[in-house]
């Protein structure tokens, strides 16, 4: 009997040296990205199933003979073998079906030598199962799913042509709105320049008006928290986000006799900028660092006289909408003049208009939530400057509050 095991096993190496040799053509295609000889992997697998057959010590001696028996035969290509480990669940699970059948070995040797060759191949494909992943062969389904957030979020930030309409409209609107208001200002500005030069009320509230009506056709603003804004008279250092070019005239809407700051290019826009320095504005040049200096003084300069400035300490707006690290020359101008710091957490302007979008208007609302003052006198900048941030923070939505490490860049 054993002899004729033996004849069958070597009848069987000499077919798989034949269909090896004309086996090119008989490639079966499979789900994986594997592709296997299916003459190999029939008589890999007889074979491991004779070697369970034989008896006792016998049955594992041919056993371990035959299982290494046709990765030897020439022309061997091991990586199309399905009786060695290879990356792909198909093999996989072929080799699990051939060594739970061949488990059934009364012999000890040969029981411990199919459970570790189960062993070995459960190993390797649980943690392949796991990962979910083939080495050396591309995810589709990480990259269809990137691939399709990428879409999506290209196909989000595309606007539309209503959307487009929209800001043609508002900016047509408040362009149309600044030029008498301009006028305006331009007339009285010789009358304020002597009785108001610092806080200059009057351009304030021409700009307050402008910023309102410009807005309430296409967005209404709600403000909560007005109880924690202080006095209009008192001078006071007010920090935002900074998600949109919505942001100034929406702050319009808190009713206070503020200054902000804002980048030189923007005084030269026609009319809109010429009425920021009617209004008194301060200018700065972000690369330059003598006018960082002389920004910072003229806002110690400007709260001295009882004038409340604001900041938007991110320094710039937000593309992504996410709060990023806070700079803290607001807070330190707020130490130096001994006034306090009122937080302000601006919500939907990045919405209705993202940053880089201003061609695009959105339908939607903003919402302004005013934060309890925070005392300067005696306390640390870096303090200030982190319970300002915690601040607006507490009122943003979570996927639009920065990381540790991205709160922290701006420190």
């Amino acid at each position: 009997m054993l002899c004729s095991r033996h004849l069958h096993a070597a009848s069987c190496s000499q077919g798989l040296q034949r269909q090896q040799h004309r086996g090119v053509n008989n490639l079966v295609e499979y789900p994986s990205s594997a592709r296997l000889f299916a003459p190999e992997k029939q008589h890999c697998s007889q074979l491991l199933s004779t070697s369970a057959n034989a008896s006792s010590t016998a049955s594992t001696s041919l056993g371990s003979r035959l299982q290494g028996s046709c990765c030897q035969l020439p022309h061997h290509r091991q990586d199309r073998c399905s009786c060695r480990h290879r990356p792909s669940l198909v093999t996989m699970a072929t080799a699990g079906i051939a060594l739970q059948g061949s488990g059934g070995g009364s012999d000890e040797g040969g029981g411990n030598a199919d459970a570790s060759g189960r062993q070995h191949h459960q190993e390797h494909t649980s943690a392949h199962l796991n990962t979910g992943a083939i080495p050396g062969a591309p995810s589709t389904a990480s990259s269809s799913g990137s691939s399709s957030s990428s879409g999506a979020s290209a196909e989000e930030a595309k606007p539309s042509f209503l959307e487009k309409l929209r800001a043609i409209s508002f900016f047509c609107w408040s362009l149309l709105l600044s030029v008498p208001l301009f006028v305006t200002m331009l007339t009285i500005a010789p009358f304020v320049m002597l009785m108001d030069k610092y806080k200059r009320l009057a351009q304030h509230f021409v700009n307050e008006a402008w910023a309102k009506v410009s807005t309430y056709l296409f967005y209404p603003v709600e403000v909560v928290g007005r109880e924690n804004l202080p006095p209009a008279d008192k001078a006071v250092v007010y920090v935002a986000n900074h998600q949109s070019f919505l942001d100034i005239y929406s702050l319009f809407h808190l009713d206070r006799p503020f200054k902000f700051i804002s980048k030189t290019s923007n005084f030269l826009i026609p009319i809109i900028g010429w009425s920021m320095f009617l209004t008194g504005h301060v200018m700065i040049n972000r690369t330059d660092r003598k006018s960082q200096l002389e920004c910072l003084k003229a806002c110690i300069s400007l709260l001295g006289q009882g004038a409340p400035v604001l900041f938007f300490p991110e320094g710039t707006r937000s593309k992504t909408r996410v709060m990023a690290g806070f700079k803290k020359g607001a807070f330190s101008v707020a130490g130096k003049a001994g006034v306090d710091v009122v937080p302000i957490t601006l919500l939907g302007t990045g919405d209705l208009m993202p940053s880089g979008q201003e061609g695009c208007l959105r339908p939607g609302s903003v919402r302004i939530v005013v934060h309890k003052p925070i005392p300067t006198k005696g306390r640390d900048t870096g303090q200030v400057c982190d319970e300002a941030r915690q601040a607006i923070a507490s009122a943003l939505p979570a996927e639009l509050v920065g990381s540790p490490a991205i709160m922290a860049e701006g420190d």
